[in-house]
């Protein structure tokens, strides 16, 4: 098995939070790396849009295993608005001996659209 970077996009649903997560999850380090996104995501209740970030463009260095994790937005605000539930994400970046990569990933944001969660302060649990 060859040692590379591999790096990957993902969209991570936590009781009703998405966050998009950048991750080297192979064994060297990346670098240059740069995402487009095939459409214009905004978080934050509509008042930032994530997909203009400047992360996105370039990130110089990330070491094997590591993670960038950005909160994007609370699922209902994200739904509500009308964001894109269908988004891809084309990455692009290289190694230290200059050898380059590039990967397409898609996402299906449209699975989380009817999923049920108890916000934390809502909870009991079993507290006394």
């Amino acid at each position: 098995m060859d040692s590379r970077p591999e790096v990957i996009v993902e969209f991570l649903f936590d009781r009703g939070l998405f966050h998009v997560a950048i991750k080297n999850i192979g064994d060297r380090p990346a670098i240059g790396i740069s995402i487009q996104f095939n459409k214009k995501i905004t978080g934050l209740g509509g008042r930032k849009e994530i997909s203009a970030l400047p992360l996105f463009r370039n990130i110089e260095f990330l070491g094997p295993g590591r993670e960038i994790v950005i909160f994007l937005d609370i699922t209902h605000s994200y739904f509500t608005r009308k964001q894109p539930p269908r988004i891809s994400a084309r990455l692009a970046y290289s190694d230290a001996e200059k050898q380059k990569y590039e990967a397409t990933i898609n996402h299906d944001l449209e699975i989380y659209r009817e999923l049920t969660y108890l916000p934390e302060h809502e909870c009991d649990c079993g507290k006394k």
